[in-house]
């Protein structure tokens, strides 16, 4: 048994041939994937802090781990960060202009991926495996490179009235999707791309597939939080997205950075011969 006792800040992963993931809580890297099929303990010890001033905060944590005057400062805590077509830089009115020169004005792919079914997304370029790793998905590929984020985010917006742009995510844990052909999907989208996109899009014939470790499935997605129950423990069948799956329910764990927790994990059992 080992013990681990800190706030948790993300779900780290290696997006390899099997995704392998790591818990960060406080100083440690917790590893999962040697884990699945153990009995599994986290403990909140009724403790937050900001993820970003590190400001002990009493009440709701906001945006995945923000307190209040973080979330309505920072400029990664804007709104054009959930709409990037509504990015506002060229207004004069950017919370932070060096942000969004390192974040925001550089190059950005429009992606298509299939989780519960075909989506259309966009990430930073060089940041598109974590992105699909993060949303669960089984294959992905880039379909468009845009100079900036809003322009990213418009020709999003765009695609989006065609092919969906949110992913179902109790059909993503469960493992159910709609099959489809990203690449033949792509060509269908060509067609309706507005004019001034064209000359952003590009083929690439790679098609970017992932395994998530998942040693069983639910039938039914219960989705568990520290906000109702200060321990959540259970056996440990799989990890796909941001999620923990539990042999009785799932933790989103980007919901919970911040939140000061001890984890309990169990040693695998050797099997003899």
């Amino acid at each position: 048994m080992t013990v681990y006792q800190g706030f948790l800040s993300e779900l780290r992963h290696k997006p390899q041939t099997t995704v392998e993931y790591f818990l960060a809580v406080g100083e440690e890297s917790v590893p999962l994937n040697e884990l699945i099929g153990t009995q599994l303990s986290l403990t909140f010890l009724e403790e937050k802090q900001c993820c970003s001033c590190g400001r002990k905060v009493k009440g709701k944590l906001y945006g995945g781990g923000y307190c209040y005057p973080c979330v309505t400062t920072l400029a990664e805590c804007d709104l054009c960060i959930m709409k990037p077509h509504e990015c506002h830089f060229d207004k004069g009115t950017c919370r932070d202009e060096e942000f969004a020169k390192t974040h925001c004005m550089i190059p950005h792919y429009v992606y298509l991926a299939l989780s519960s079914n075909v989506k259309v997304g966009l990430t930073r370029k060089n940041r598109e495996l974590t992105r699909w790793v993060d949303q669960g998905a089984i294959r992905a590929i880039p379909i468009a490179e845009l100079p900036t984020r809003k322009m990213a985010g418009e020709l999003e917006m765009a695609i989006a009235e065609h092919i969906a742009d949110k992913t179902d995510w109790r059909k993503m844990l469960k493992g159910v999707y709609e099959e489809a052909d990203l690449f033949a999907v792509r060509e269908e989208i060509k067609a309706i791309v507005p004019a001034e996109f064209q000359q952003y899009l590009f083929d690439v014939d790679q098609l970017f597939e992932f395994t998530y470790p998942i040693l069983e499935s639910l039938d039914k997605i219960k989705s568990m939080s520290f906000d109702k129950e200060l321990t959540i423990e259970g056996k440990l069948i799989g990890i796909k997205g941001q999620y923990l799956i539990f042999d009785c329910g799932v933790l989103n764990i980007k919901k919970h950075t911040g939140y000061k927790i001890e984890v309990t994990t169990q040693a695998p059992v050797e099997q003899t011969a």
